[in-house]
């Protein structure tokens, strides 16, 4: 649970619709499980061709819904006519990603007018067990007056 209030109603909506837009999302065969005001969580099933050469999640494809997880983190605490895009981010892999699934959480842990900062977590799913494999900081950047419809 997040303390933050976010200022557009339908942040839920905007941030879904958004994130239907991505298409490495689609491509990778992930999907955004949870989102309120600050935290938002995407899963990603195994695949094979989502490993690397020791059969682990590899790690760009844990570092790409890391990513979009506190992007839209962020994103749900931005005005209405706005977008988000990543200034920077950092990932710490503590633990090989091995697993039915990743769960990828972004938190927003400081929410600014123009940047934003987020903590994000990744943990490996197996046999109903979560353990934490990356961790990472993201710097974000509103855009206000320019969403991301493409028009």
């Amino acid at each position: 649970m997040t303390n933050f209030i976010a200022p557009d109603p339908a942040f839920e909506a905007r941030v879904r619709a958004s994130f239907d837009r991505q298409g490495i999302m689609r491509l990778i065969g992930a999907r955004m499980t949870r989102i309120e005001p600050g935290r938002v969580e995407i899963e990603l099933p195994y695949r094979a061709d989502l490993t690397q050469q020791h059969g682990y999640f590899h790690a760009g494809a844990t570092s790409t819904i890391a990513d979009s997880a506190g992007g839209y983190a962020g994103y749900t605490l931005f005005p209405a006519a706005s977008s988000v895009l990543t200034v920077e981010y950092k990932m710490n892999l503590v633990a090989p990603a091995e697993g039915e699934r990743l769960v990828a959480v972004g938190q927003v842990k400081k929410a600014g007018r123009t940047l934003t900062v987020c903590e994000l977590e990744v943990l490996a799913v197996q046999g109903g067990t979560a353990k934490p494999c990356a961790y990472g900081l993201q710097t974000l950047m509103c855009l206000v007056g320019r969403t991301d419809v493409p028009g």
